[in-house]
């Protein structure tokens, strides 16, 4: 597949195809003509660009709810909720707050400094590279694309390929509206998005699976590009004997099930202590059946899967698994109905790899503290969930398992908050944005001290020549004011 380079319309209309390296070239150039020129460092210039972001996402709301529903399934309830609304909200957020973020920070001074004044400048990283998944397209594709405009820095958004609809849509909205030289969408496969990252961008975020991530850094490596990997994992979520067991189901359900099951913080498997496991099976079971009905599959609310390949793999994991409800699925419409799977240990083949999909496996424990240490040893996760009315055992978790961030007694609601920072830690990835902490990410923070012209540093034992007695009362002197 060769990549396709878009332009403004004041370029090649939308549709045109380029040679892949001749017009990526081209474009990064003058992408970082563009960015030398100052002009995104202007926060007005970066507020009228997150409203013309605001304005276009409005126009196009509709479009992008179609090309949803014709890539995933999803009904257009659940795009607007779980995708265009956290969108704009995190733009409203940003046009809010992106003067005060980006205003130098005063920081307090030492005593050698004084009198001096120190700051914190944010400074854009230049041109940056975003590359997008696919199962929640619209949300990660411009959540992050929010932060690199807070940032002041131009983009190239890469989306993904296996999103059709939605990529056809946000190419539209993003090079019929927005310089290519400041802003630009491609559509380009895995092997053109390899050439893209080894391409000379100034900054990489990325989204999606594990063993791309490591092959991103790799080759960020030999260029010392910064580098934000936004990974997965099997994250868990515990239910405790003190849990209240029907809202641990609802919401279970939801966040499992929902875009079927093909969300990065889904809880990917439940631990449920072994004297409430028929009790929460029976739960969920009422649960699937109150909220897709007895016939999932052909419920419009429930998606699908996103292409052939994957569902294909689903379906293989099934294939030895112990289903306990659920299991039927439909090739033709890429529907595999919500699936409850007995497992007993890790070694299962479900147990192997991140799921991705709508089957939720359930493991059953006795004693916290050994579950605990069961948890430490395996690879850190996006999320972890805890359903408990006990504060103790929560409070032990927390402390003793690292994982990227979580809830409790819910699950997923922590990406809905603009104000916390998402991402992952370990093999789940590292670095984190949404809100500020985005602006922050996207922003090198610029260490300055303001010296003035007669300071209390000039009249300091400090300069050569090094004698003893300068040396005794240098350290005196370190010793009374902290160092």
């Amino acid at each position: 597949m060769s990549t396709q380079i878009v332009f403004a319309s004041k370029n090649p209309p939308i549709g045109t195809q380029f040679s892949s390296e001749s017009e990526l070239g081209h474009m990064i150039a003058a992408q970082k003509e563009y960015f030398l020129s100052d002009v995104t460092k202007k926060v007005d210039f970066r507020v009228q660009q997150l409203k013309r972001l605001k304005k276009l996402i409005r126009q196009h709301e509709q479009a992008l709810l179609e090309a949803l529903h014709k890539d995933l399934g999803k009904a257009p309830m659940e795009g607007y909720l779980t995708e265009i609304m956290l969108v704009i909200n995190e733009i409203n957020y940003s046009i809010k707050k992106l003067k005060s973020w980006a205003k130098p920070k005063y920081i307090e001074n030492n005593f050698f400094l004084s009198p001096a004044t120190s700051k914190i400048y944010y400074e854009p990283f230049g041109v940056c590279l975003i590359i997008a998944p696919w199962n929640y397209p619209i949300l990660l594709s411009l959540r992050p694309l929010i932060s690199a405009i807070c940032g002041g820095n131009c983009v190239t958004l890469k989306c993904s390929e296996q999103a059709p609809n939605v990529n056809s849509v946000i190419l539209e909205m993003i090079n019929q509206h927005f310089p290519t030289e400041y802003i630009c969408a491609i559509d380009c496969g895995p092997h053109e998005t390899e050439k893209l990252t080894s391409s000379g961008y100034d900054f990489i975020f990325y989204t999606g699976n594990a063993n791309t991530g490591k092959a991103i850094m790799k080759t960020a490596a030999d260029s010392i590009t910064p580098v934000v990997l936004e990974l997965g994992g099997k994250s868990p979520c515990i239910v405790d004997e003190s849990a209240d067991v029907t809202l641990a189901a609802k919401r279970l359900v939801w966040g499992k099930f929902m875009n079927a099951g093909q969300t990065c913080v889904a809880p990917d498997y439940v631990y449920v202590h072994i004297s409430r496991k028929s009790e929460l099976i029976k739960a969920l079971e009422n649960q699937i059946v109150k909220v897709y009905g007895k016939d999932p599959i052909n419920n419009p609310d429930f998606g699908k899967i996103i292409n052939p390949q994957k569902f294909q793999r689903l379906i293989d994991l099934l294939s030895e698994a112990k289903i306990i409800w659920g299991g039927n699925y439909d090739e033709e419409k890429l529907k595999i109905e919500p699936t409850l799977v007995e497992v007993d240990s890790f070694n299962e083949k479900l147990m192997k790899e991140e799921i991705f999909g709508p089957i939720l496996p359930i493991l059953v424990y006795k004693d916290l503290d050994i579950l605990i240490s069961n948890l430490k040893k395996l690879p850190k996760s996006l999320a972890l969930y805890q359903f408990s009315k006990d504060k103790e055992p929560l409070q032990k978790i927390n402390k003793s398992i690292s994982f990227g961030g979580g809830c409790v007694n819910d699950c997923v609601m922590q990406i809905t908050n603009k104000f916390l920072p998402f991402g992952g830690v370990g093999q789940s990835g590292f670095g984190s944005y949404v809100g500020e902490e985005g602006f922050k990410t996207f922003s090198h923070a610029k260490s300055i001290v303001e010296r003035k012209r007669f300071m209390l540093f000039d009249f300091l034992p400090v300069m050569p020549p090094y004698t003893e007695s300068k040396f005794k009362l240098l350290k005196i002197l370190a010793k009374l004011f902290g160092y």
